[in-house]
């Protein structure tokens, strides 16, 4: 992929995703051949964890179906905390997490495209939710100041990202010391053909090209300043990967998998 500029792969993933937010159609998750996905973004939804109830409580509009898992099923939120969503999309995690923390708490949703955010906007208004805001920024350059997170969620984001480790690194920037980073992303776990490492155009912005190794996130982790890295691999999530590119064997290079880390 060197060929391939950072600024090319930021273009290509935030048009893919104005095409989602626009069209109101459902993209199937990281899927690549919309026509072969699920029909509903509940359906993907349900098959990456979240419960009915999860379901039915956001502002209709705000689940688009997108992402390789529940990072508020695991995120053990709070009432009062400040957390963090890394490409929020159009709300949806930062809705559930709301009702987790409470009046008292505050989430905040990042996505550096801006029919996402005015999509996030508009069903914040729409379901009443007052202690959520969403800022449009790329996640390696987080428009928010330092040490003022409890929590940092994302789902199936930061592999999209050409710059991993400045991700983690603004990631524990706006951290407080003790606060925790939660996510579910994809892993790689066999080395990615050329052919779909270099296919840009559909696998980088379908969650897959650019997927690290487990040992190249906990080596970013920890050189960003990390502890308590863990990193478990999901392997029912194959179920749903082998969906994504309909006709190969992707399922056998990447999983789901669920990430934490701690600033000390």
């Amino acid at each position: 992929m060197n060929h391939i500029t950072h600024d090319q792969i930021r273009q290509n993933v935030r048009n893919r995703y104005k095409q989602i937010a626009l069209q109101e159609v459902n993209f199937g998750g990281c899927c690549s051949d919309f026509s072969e996905c699920y029909s509903t973004p509940s359906e993907i939804s349900a098959k990456l964890g979240y419960s009915d109830e999860e379901l039915s409580a956001v502002p209709k509009g705000a689940n688009l179906g997108l992402g390789c898992g529940n990072p508020i099923a695991i995120a053990e939120l709070k009432p009062g905390e400040v957390v963090l969503d890394l490409g929020c999309g159009a709300g949806f995690d930062c809705f559930l997490a709301a009702r987790q923390v409470g009046e008292t708490g505050r989430v905040i949703g990042v996505d550096m495209t801006p029919e996402m955010i005015s999509k996030a906007r508009s069903n914040a208004a729409k379901g009443g939710f007052a202690n959520t805001e969403f800022r449009l920024g790329e996640i390696e350059y987080l428009p928010v100041e330092d040490g003022l997170v409890d929590v940092i969620i994302s789902n199936c984001v930061i592999n999209l990202s050409p710059d991993k480790p400045k991700v983690f690194k603004e990631a524990y920037r706006v951290l407080k010391p003790g606060g925790r980073l939660v996510i579910s992303d994809v892993v790689a776990t066999a080395e990615l053909p050329a052919e779909i490492k270099n296919n840009m155009d559909v696998l980088y912005s379908s969650c897959i090209s650019g997927a690290a190794s487990i040992g190249e996130l906990e080596s970013m982790l920890q050189q960003s300043g990390f502890t308590q890295i863990t990193i478990e691999p999901k392997d029912e999530s194959k179920e749903f990967i082998k969906d994504w590119v309909p006709g190969t064997d992707i399922a056998d290079y990447i999983v789901s998998a669920v990430i934490k880390a701690m600033k000390p």
